[in-house]
């Protein structure tokens, strides 16, 4: 592929606006963030806090430990945070530096000040509405389709921005329709690795360091330290591990950052972290890794982009079977191979659910990246899923779009179901 190649370009920026820092899980982060541009807004700490968010976000933010707090949990633990010590300019690393003071203060706004927390749908699945009051004075800010996609503010009921929200589409990102895996595998063996390498050693550096201190401390259930136990010290093992002792950390509190894929730390961390466990092992040279990750990292994103930023449908799936291609690479294997274990992968393991961010990801964390693995140990064989095993059908594209059909539309009932048991109607 030539840089002159409008892919080319495509692929880049995809890759710089997609791996993006975050610390702590996402959708809590995402909540912070509204609720201190909302802060910022206003001019001062408010008296009254209302946040509206949809379905999937209550339920991405409900079990999940918001960092730099003590261990508080909750949307409203995630908008407080981002109300008494949120530097909006840092985005979803809104809530990085925080005080002991700010920790208490946290603590006393919380008992003070009434936070209503109201379940809407306006017809997406990622949607967060903050209102703040003081007095006479309102602001209020809408976040919508995406992390840090920020499309309404006002101030005292004067609109001070406006973006039409279009149902899900991802206005103002690059074209994700430009991906798909014959190009990606064209990308990854002609890319000048300067061009990417900055935001892959980022990754690299940020994903690994969370990885080891999930390995070290006690977070969660501790599965990275469980599957070593179980199963000895090889590289499946370690790549499993080390992705899920990531994850646990990030899930239980750990205040270092991630650097995620397609809006998920998890999703960041399995892309990446078992792909460079492999790479240490192979002995490969620092180019030949960074083309894995890239491999990977742009073969999760595709996956994903039919599906959405949330669904009932696990995201590990998708970073699972990315992660898989990315080994497979680094093994020698050819484009067929790679392709086939993508396919491979997900017929394994499409049918699990996302239930929210909490420890248990680590575990499905695991298991995705295990069906990855053994995706591709199965098209190294010629031992592959066809057209007709259930999902799979002829192709990778066609697959692909299956299972976004699948996690999509065919789930939307699950993830509903899901919603009404975690909050109890």
């Amino acid at each position: 592929m030539e840089k002159s190649d409008i892919r080319y370009q495509a692929y880049v920026s995809i890759l710089e606006e997609e791996l993006k820092p975050a610390m702590g899980c996402t959708e809590p982060i995402a909540i912070a963030y509204c609720a201190a541009v909302a802060r910022e807004v206003l001019g001062g700490l408010p008296e009254k806090v209302k946040v509206g968010a949809s379905g999937s976000m209550i339920k991405n933010v409900k079990s999940v430990i918001v960092p730099n707090t003590d261990h508080l949990k909750g949307i409203p633990a995630a908008a407080a945070a981002g109300i008494v010590a949120g530097d909006p300019k840092k985005e979803l690393e809104v809530i990085a530096s925080v005080t002991k003071e700010q920790i208490t203060a946290m603590k006393e706004f919380l008992q003070t000040t009434p936070v209503e927390v109201e379940h809407i749908d306006n017809g997406i699945t990622f949607d967060i509405i903050v209102t703040l009051t003081r007095g006479t004075d309102t602001s209020m800010v809408r976040i919508a389709n995406y992390h840090t996609n920020v499309v309404h503010i006002e101030k005292n009921g004067e609109v001070l921005k406006d973006i039409p929200v279009n149902g899900e589409e991802e206005e103002g990102l690059t074209d994700r329709s430009l991906l798909d895996m014959e190009h990606i595998w064209d990308f990854i063996h002609t890319v000048d690795v300067n061009d990417i390498r900055e935001v892959l050693e980022r990754q690299k550096t940020y994903n690994m360091a969370i990885a080891r201190e999930g390995m070290r401390g006690k977070y969660g259930s501790n599965i990275g330290a469980l599957l070593l136990d179980m199963n000895g010290n090889d590289v499946r093992t370690r790549a499993r591990a080390m992705a899920a002792a990531g994850s646990d950390a990030r899930m239980n509190g750990c205040e270092l950052p991630v650097i995620i894929n397609s809006g998920s730390g998890n999703q960041g961390i399995t892309a990446s972290v078992p792909v460079i466990v492999y790479a240490t092992e192979l002995g490969v040279d620092e180019d030949t890794m960074y083309r894995a990750m890239a491999l990977s990292d742009l073969t999760t994103i595709h996956q994903k982009t039919p599906i959405g930023r949330l669904s009932a449908y696990c995201g590990a799936v998708s970073a699972g079977a990315g992660s898989g291609a990315g080994i497979a690479y680094l093994s020698g294997a050819s484009y067929d191979e790679v392709v086939h274990t993508v396919i491979n992968a997900v017929a394994i393991i499409s049918g699990m659910v996302c239930d929210g961010a909490k420890a248990s990801c680590a575990a499905k964390i695991a298991e995705a990246v295990d069906a990855g693995i053994i995706g591709y140990y199965m098209a190294k064989r010629g031992q592959n899923f066809d057209d007709g095993d259930g999902i799979v059908t002829a192709g990778i594209e066609a697959t692909i779009r299956n299972v976004g059909r699948l996690a999509k539309e065919g789930m939307k009932e699950t993830n509903d179901e899901i919603i009404s048991i975690m909050i109890g109607s």
